[in-house]
C-alpha cells in the first residue's frame, strides 16, 4: 500500500446486516464527490463485500463498529474495512488486498483498485459545494430584519445572562 494519501472519507457503521447496504451508499456518494463515476460499482461491490466479511465474523450478540474508509493514494483507491473483527472475503483473494492486524488493536482489511488509466489520487479534485439556502427559506425571499431587543429578550427568557434593563 502507498502510505501518501492525497484524499479520504470514512464513516463508522455497527457491524449488522444493515451495514453492508450503508457502506455501497458511502462508496457510491463518495466516487461521485470526487467525480470517479467510473468506479462506482466496482468500488461499491468491493466495500458491500469487505463489510459482509466483517458482518459474517462479528459478535452476534455486541456486534461492535466498523470503520469504512475510501483513500485516494498514488494511482489507486484503497477501500478499507476496520474493526475489532474484520475479515478477508474469498472472493477478493486474488485481488490486490490483505489484512492486517493493527497495533492499537483491531484489525484492518483493504482492497486496492487501480484509478482510471492516465490518472493519479492528486489529479482527483476536491468535492466543491456551493452555499444555498433551504427551500424554505428560498420562498421567504430576501432575509428577515431581526430586532435585537427581541433577540435579547428571547436569550434571557431562555435563562441567558443577559441582564434585564429597567424601563
Amino acid at each position: 500500500m502507498n502510505a501518501q494519501t492525497e484524499q479520504v472519507d470514512d464513516i463508522r457503521l455497527v457491524a449488522l446486516p444493515t451495514a453492508i447496504n450503508v457502506a455501497d451508499m458511502f462508496v457510491r456518494f463518495s466516487l461521485g464527490e470526487w467525480r470517479l463515476t467510473s468506479m462506482r460499482d466496482e468500488a461499491a461491490q468491493t466495500a458491500r463485500r469487505l463489510v459482509a466479511a466483517a458482518v459474517e465474523v462479528a459478535e452476534h450478540g455486541i456486534p461492535g463498529f466498523l470503520l469504512v474508509r475510501l483513500r485516494l493514494t498514488g494511482t489507486y483507491l484503497v477501500v478499507e474495512v476496520e474493526g475489532d473483527r474484520v475479515a478477508m472475503p474469498p472472493e477478493l483473494a486474488n485481488a490486490r488486498a490483505g489484512l492486517v492486524d493493527l497495533t492499537a488493536g483491531g484489525h484492518l482489511a483493504w482492497c486496492e483498485l487501480a484509478l482510471p488509466s492516465g490518472m493519479n489520487a492528486s489529479a482527483v479534485p476536491l468535492p466543491r459545494r456551493e452555499p444555498r439556502r433551504s427551500p424554505a427559506a428560498e420562498r421567504l425571499g430576501d432575509e428577515p430584519e431581526v430586532d435585537p431587543e427581541v433577540i435579547q429578550r428571547i436569550l434571557y427568557g431562555l435563562g441567558g445572562s443577559v441582564p434585564h434593563r429597567p424601563e
